[in-house]
């Protein structure tokens, strides 16, 4: 969706989501469609769909001493930093730092780790985006710098 016009989502998102096979309801589907294009309107998140931005990226490289095999759900290199930003759908969300599942800081500074070492020189920013409410929630640098991948 992040690809096609602004008005064409909605209409995109509606077919895919009726698709006999998701096997939706169409209260479900209203919810899904609901939440996706919150957070694809979301001005504060523009800069993870803009142009430039990448899906579904695949990472395979070395981090803390282990192997790191994942697929980042949106990547963001500019000419200074890299944004690395990972959906998360829990609800409720968590609304403080302090209440974000242990593994999910684990697992950006995994992220972080390996980017480093691919872009040097560049800032390496991690963020959580919780679906629910269309919020950006950027970890910290000390935070994953005292996680271990």
């Amino acid at each position: 969706l992040p690809d096609l016009d602004a008005d064409a989502r909605e209409g995109a998102a509606r077919a895919y989501l009726a698709r006999p096979g998701h096997d939706l309801t169409p209260g479900e589907q209203a919810e899904i469609l609901a939440e996706t294009l919150a957070v694809l309107d979301d001005p504060g998140l523009g800069a993870v769909f803009g142009p430039g931005s990448r899906a579904e990226v695949p990472l395979v490289a070395m981090a803390g001493g282990r192997v790191v095999s994942a697929r980042i759900d949106r990547l963001l290199v500019t000419e200074t930093e890299v944004l690395i930003a990972d959906f998360k759908t829990n609800r409720p969300p968590p609304e403080r730092l302090e209440d974000v599942a242990p593994g999910y800081i684990r697992q950006m500074a995994g992220y972080r780790h390996a980017l480093q070492d691919l872009y040097p020189g560049k800032t390496v920013r991690c963020a959580l985006i919780w679906t629910l409410g269309a919020r950006l929630m950027e970890i910290p640098a000390p935070l994953m710098d005292g996680a271990e991948p």
